[in-house]
């Protein structure tokens, strides 16, 4: 592990209120927590594609063109409809 000076890095008031507390000590700072985004656009475009097939399908677009035009399996696209469906 490489140790890099806090004069360095920090300001100096910063390091100066670090003193107060850990003078002269290894001191480990964790990274900050990773939050994950709930929605990523990634899947905001599934959603949106899944819908669209969902509306197709109620205004009588068989399975098997419906799988064509998204090229996914007619398995997948009763998947996304049984899914869609349940919403």
């Amino acid at each position: 592990m490489n140790y890099i000076n806090a004069n360095i890095l920090l300001p100096e008031e910063l390091v100066k209120q670090i003193q107060k507390y850990a003078d002269g000590v290894n001191l480990y700072i964790p990274k900050l927590p990773v939050v994950k985004n709930t929605c990523s656009s990634y899947q905001a475009e599934i959603y949106k594609r899944n819908n669209e097939i969902y509306k197709e399908f109620l205004h009588g677009v068989k399975v098997k063109e419906l799988a064509g035009k998204y090229y996914l399996s007619e398995k997948s696209i009763y998947r996304i409809l049984g899914s869609m469906k349940k919403q």
